[in-house]
């Protein structure tokens, strides 16, 4: 079972690839809310659902200044294909090699299939984790407690 990082905590930096060439570090995004949205696997039907809720809740996500991440163990080239398939308007992160080194910092690694949990992380804009939940992996945890906890942000709590 996997074991989230606590709230308050500092939220471990990382550098993952996005494309080849592009990459994307937690520190970059300083000063701004981050949703770090770990996830089992690209087209897989609940991840399918869950990255395409996100995806149209990217308008609502900036309002409260925060930028959404997808991560999950999948590699580069198959998240392409997974966010133009799904057309999905955020970066998909591949935590693939050191296979699930990144989900392995947040608890959100499952070593007996080798895949990320469904886990959430609402990341303040000083770094801190502000918000966490692990979804059983069957389920969509929507978006209610990622939109609660940056109403909460927003006004200071």
């Amino acid at each position: 079972m996997s074991n989230l990082l606590e709230v308050g905590t500092e939220a471990p930096d990382f550098t993952l690839h996005v494309t080849p060439d592009q990459s994307i570090s937690l520190h970059d995004l300083k000063g701004k809310n981050v949703i770090l949205a770990f996830y089992p696997a690209d087209f897989s039907p609940v991840c399918s659902d869950q990255m395409g809720l996100y995806n149209e809740l990217l308008s609502e996500f900036k309002k409260h200044n925060a930028d959404i991440l997808g991560i999950s163990v999948d590699g580069y080239w198959c998240h392409a294909a997974f966010a133009k398939d799904r057309h999905i308007h955020f970066p998909l992160l591949a935590d693939f090699q050191p296979k699930g080194e990144v989900s392995k910092k947040y608890g959100a690694y499952q070593e007996d299939t080798g895949t990320c949990a469904r886990a959430l992380y609402v990341i303040d804009k000083n770094g801190k984790i502000a918000w966490n939940y692990l979804s059983p992996v069957a389920e969509n945890p929507g978006a209610d407690g990622i939109l609660e906890a940056l109403e909460k942000m927003d006004k200071g709590g």
